[in-house]
């Protein structure tokens, strides 16, 4: 989702926009562009921009462990050769739900949604180690969720 160099450059609507729907995903463009200074057609124009240039997703966050996948894991990968083709393997995998490229002891953090150990087992041993380059994982086993926040603004 990052855009590195080529990101699109918010101006203090488009950055007013952001926030407002950190706040509440659900709100209406009529009460966006109202509380902006845009009409409703010009905001929900302002947040489609915003999505097509994946600045942003509006999403329903969940918590996983509740809609039965039982087995939530953040996985640190060490890699050799081209980092970023690994990750672009792992990005595959439907249940992959986040990935980033890393500096330290991992190359590749990725978190993984299963629904139980044996799909966790599965899913390590018979298709994530098995990508060309990947060296050794490492796994750690998410016991309860306890904050997951997505409302930290715009700069």
């Amino acid at each position: 989702m990052s855009r590195g160099k080529n990101a699109l450059q918010l101006d203090d609507t488009s950055k007013r926009l952001v926030e407002l729907l950190q706040e509440d995903g659900r709100r209406s463009y009529a009460d966006l562009g109202k509380t902006v200074g845009l009409s409703e057609a010009a905001a929900r124009q302002r947040v489609q921009k915003l999505m097509d240039a994946g600045v942003m997703q509006i999403v329903a966050v969940t918590d996983p462990m509740s809609l039965g996948f039982h087995r939530v894991t953040m996985i640190g990968v060490k890699t050799t050769g081209d980092t970023r083709r690994v990750a672009d393997t792992l990005a595959q995998l439907p249940a992959v739900s986040y990935l980033v490229l890393s500096a330290g002891s991992f190359d590749i953090l990725a978190e993984l949604v299963c629904e139980d150990d044996s799909d966790l087992i599965d899913l390590l041993n018979s298709e994530i180690r098995t990508i060309d380059g990947v060296a050794s994982t490492e796994t750690f086993v998410y016991l309860e969720l306890r904050k997951q926040k997505y409302g930290w603004g715009t700069r």
